[in-house]
């Protein structure tokens, strides 16, 4: 399995940002499930979901405080790479 994500450092905090699909995050048990199943493959840092509507446009799910964060952060800031998975 292939995946985009961010595994950021900021302020201190380290924690990473993965896309997903449109409509996990509409769904709080597959996000959360989705988030938990990533979370060891980080090393257990805080996992944040993200997925983008049809124009581009990103929306969070994971601790309120990274998020907050990332509102106001253009994703493009992001060190995002390609992850793969077995």
């Amino acid at each position: 399995m292939t995946f985009d994500a961010a595994l950021v450092c900021e302020q201190g905090a380290e924690f990473a940002v993965v896309c997903v699909r449109r409509g996990v995050i509409g769904n709080p048990t597959q996000a959360a499930q989705t988030q938990a199943s990533f979370s060891p493959h980080f090393g257990g840092v805080p996992v944040v979901l993200m997925e983008q509507d049809s124009s581009g446009r990103p929306t969070y799910y994971g601790r309120r405080d990274i998020v907050d964060f990332l509102a106001n952060l253009s994703m493009d800031r992001l060190p995002w790479k390609k992850w793969h998975l077995n």
